[in-house]
């Protein structure tokens, strides 16, 4: 389902910082967004002082210049505060973005105009607990990971659905993925791809032993909770964020967020198939090595 669309008055333009040709972009879309009569804002995506002016509702947009992983973080950021993004990418494989970096130019004129629709794409929250305590909240886009850490053993992840026992996974991982997290990490655990307007919750297990080695689509509405049984090391992490440490008996709740991340589009609404066979032949972060 999409939004309304709304002529664009003020921009952020976030560049990833460790992607020069991400900066050097960002910079070029700021100027020209300057010379349309726009108030823009440029910064690394995340930088604080631009991050506070943007949670503060200064802008229509947020103008994500890097890749998949850029577009997550801008999703983080902007999700609760119902801001759209642009991805424009300069990555290496751009499934969630459809704007490339010699195309932006053609397509500017288009957003000022407000010829785009925006699409909404669920988000999970994710909730660590340790003895009935919260010590954690995480808006993810993709995916929350429970798994082993540094030991190559894997770790027991007793499973509720709803309140009711699932089942007591025996594996190296356990993937909650929303259905934009089914083209990510589950994709590459064996899940199956899933368009990304739906609202379901993906449960994929990595390498199980011994254990339910079907991926489970979740109705929508459903919550998952994760409690960890493990004598060595566990971790969680959401959206591939710095792992957090888990210690035995910990729970890990996930279910959908009541935001949502919204990406501007500029093609039509069929375009996720469209672009899914070119984008399964190929994976370009390999680069050439022959």
């Amino acid at each position: 389902m999409s939004l309304e669309s709304r002529p664009i008055h003020r921009a952020a333009v976030a560049a990833h910082p460790r992607l020069p040709a991400s900066i050097q972009q960002a910079a070029e879309i700021a100027a020209y967004l300057r010379q349309e009569g726009l108030e823009v804002q440029q910064g690394m995506l995340f930088d604080e002082t631009l991050r506070q002016n943007v949670t503060s509702g200064s802008f229509d947009v947020l103008i994500a210049v890097g890749g998949d992983g850029t577009m997550l973080r801008a999703g983080h950021l902007c999700g609760p505060l119902s801001i759209p993004i642009l991805g424009i990418n300069v990555g290496h494989f751009g499934f969630l973005i459809e704007v490339q970096h010699n195309q932006w130019r053609k397509i500017m004129p288009r957003l000022l105009h407000g010829e785009y629709w925006v699409e909404q794409r669920m988000m999970l929250r994710a909730e660590q607990y340790r003895s009935g305590a919260l010590c954690g909240r995480w808006e993810v886009l993709n995916e929350v990971v429970v798994s082993r850490g540094r030991n190559v053993r894997p770790v027991q992840l007793t499973t509720h659905v709803d309140g009711r026992f699932l089942t007591t996974y025996v594996a190296d991982a356990l993937i909650a993925s929303t259905a934009t997290g089914s083209t990510a990490y589950a994709l590459a655990a064996g899940g199956p791809i899933l368009p990304p307007e739906l609202r379901n919750i993906l449960l994929v297990a990595v390498a199980p032993h011994l254990s339910v080695d079907r991926a489970l689509v979740l109705a929508e509405g459903s919550s998952v909770s994760i409690t960890v049984r493990t004598s060595h090391q566990a971790v969680l992490s959401p959206d591939g964020q710095e792992p957090i440490e888990l210690a035995d008996g910990d729970q890990v709740e996930a279910r959908a967020s009541e935001h949502t991340a919204q990406f501007i589009r500029f093609q039509d609404p069929d375009y996720f198939y469209r672009n899914l066979t070119h984008h399964m032949n190929q994976n370009p972060s390999t680069g050439d090595h022959r």
